[in-house]
């Protein structure tokens, strides 16, 4: 890679350049691969990571993500427990078998039942002879449920599928028979229980067809959804660290605004002598001084981006940052393929995701672009005075995400504390954008695109090429180019 030219990168973001078009080479653009890798041991299919926050992943953006080739970063505006609990919720929604499904016992109310599934987010039920015993009595699906209030108060043995009634497999049975007995059978979910009725897992029709639909979704080797969440770097955050790895979190992402110091520094150490080599996605930085301290304090992939996101101030309030394209150059120049590079901030338009995966980032963190569809948290409102859908999309330093956190934590000292410093983050409104299904969809194809204009059949070899040349492949622009090329 060549030394970074200071003439031809300072001050440069992604409305700055233009790439020359070479000669395609796929005669399909569906079979251009995008694999990226988001950590040193973590791969995924679509180089897309849903930020982590409290207006854009929680657990159905999370789940929507990794089923889509992506991964999402779960929030950390939210107590110790309910983050936990939404982390269990997408790590149990997919898998080829479900290892220590829910249970509840005989005696059970309908009404408990209930409650326990939307709890869960889960519509059927194991239920067994006791609680904690773990033999099999019989399943209480959605369909079992009373349809008049007055049964609530009745266990669920009245309106469960009994054992004996139950098709149940041998847990050592493959995924393909698991597949053809579903099939056959007619049945929705398959038990899989040893000789005593002990219960060893779960398998669902809905999983399998969702494994044979979605062959790039983002799984761990179980088959289970890959999920990231963010901590903090004070307080309470080994205990967040804790709860999070054991509800199965696949990656830990320290969430702090300025990740080159001292704070970062003291929790990474922490992290590491308590959690061991757990993947740890570090940030947030802007300069090469500030990725090599985070390679070498032990990050597993470097988050980049200071002051350029929407939801973001700091540039206005403290005047610190870098251009995020700039940024992002300096920071690979710094740690080359040590390390992996996820960009954050300043994406406006799909070209701006290209960009930054060529010139050094292997994936892009998006918050305001995800913000406003389905699966983002926040209800949908509509204006009144020009009928138009809208959703909240606020900066994590905003006002109203340190009082929602703090109160949600009842943690008054903590509170205090934040107010100490003014505000760097914002709330704004967003157009509502319905499912961010078609929103992954489109970035595919664009990025599919985009990589068959740069000559290559990869998202890798595209980068790995003008990234050795970069200017041979990136043309600055004036302002009257830039006007003809973004201004429309």
């Amino acid at each position: 890679m060549k030394k970074l030219d200071e003439s031809f990168w300072i001050g440069k973001t992604f409305d700055d350049f233009l790439f020359r078009p070479q000669k395609g080479l796929s005669e399909s653009r569906r079979h251009i691969s995008l694999d990226s890798s988001l950590t040193d041991h973590i791969s995924i299919d679509l180089p897309i990571v849903s930020s982590n926050m409290d207006s854009v992943t929680g657990a159905d953006m999370a789940r929507a993500m990794a089923m889509e080739g992506g991964i999402g970063v779960v929030h950390r505006g939210m107590s110790i427990e309910r983050q936990a609990r939404k982390t269990a919720q997408v790590k149990r929604s997919q898998s080829a078998v479900i290892e220590n499904p829910l249970c509840l016992p005989l005696g059970t109310t309908i009404q408990q039942a209930i409650a326990f599934g939307k709890s869960n987010d889960i519509t059927s039920i194991l239920i067994e002879t006791e609680a904690g015993s773990g033999i099999l009595a019989g399943l209480l699906s959605r369909r079992d449920l009373p349809w008049t209030n007055d049964a609530l108060d009745r266990p669920v043995e009245e309106f469960m599928t009994p054992f004996e009634r139950l098709i149940t497999e041998k847990p050592d049975i493959s995924t393909e028979e698991a597949s053809r007995i579903l099939f056959e059978k007619r049945i929705e979910r398959l038990p899989l229980v040893d000789s005593k009725r002990q219960i060893h897992g779960l398998i669902t029709r809905k999983d399998v067809f969702s494994m044979r639909e979605r062959p790039y979704a983002s799984k761990d080797d179980k088959g289970h959804l890959l999920i990231a969440v963010a901590i903090g770097a004070r307080g309470d955050f080994i205990d967040r660290a804790d709860a999070l790895l054991e509800a199965g979190a696949d990656c830990l992402v320290i969430d702090i605004a300025h990740g080159h110091s001292v704070v970062m520094e003291q929790a990474v150490t922490s992290l590491r002598k308590h959690c061991g080599d757990i993947p740890l996605i570090c940030g947030n930085v802007a300069t090469a001084e500030g990725a090599l301290f985070l390679r070498d304090i032990g990050a597993s992939a470097i988050k980049v981006g200071i002051g350029s996101g929407r939801g973001c101030r700091t540039r206005l309030e403290t005047a610190a940052g870098v251009p995020q394209l700039q940024a992002i150059r300096e920071v690979r120049q710094a740690v080359g393929e040590a390390v992996p590079i996820i960009a954050d901030g300043g994406i406006r338009y799909d070209k701006d995701i290209f960009l930054a995966l060529i010139c050094g980032a292997s994936t892009v963190m998006l918050g305001s672009a995800l913000a406003g569809t389905d699966e983002a948290p926040g209800r949908v409102i509509e204006d009144p005075a020009t009928n138009m859908k809208k959703k909240i999309y606020r900066g994590m330093t905003s006002p109203e995400v340190i009082f929602n956190t703090l109160y949600d934590e009842d943690d008054n000292d903590e509170l205090d504390r934040a107010l100490e410093t003014p505000a760097e983050g914002q709330e704004m409104q967003v157009p509502y954008k319905g499912s961010v299904v078609d929103i992954l969809s489109r970035i595919r194809g664009h990025l599919r695109s985009a990589v068959s204009y740069a000559g290559e059949t990869s998202l890798s070899e595209a980068r790995k090429k003008i990234l050795a040349e970069p200017e041979r492949y990136l043309i600055p622009l004036s302002d009257s180019s830039r006007h003809e090329s973004y201004e429309r």
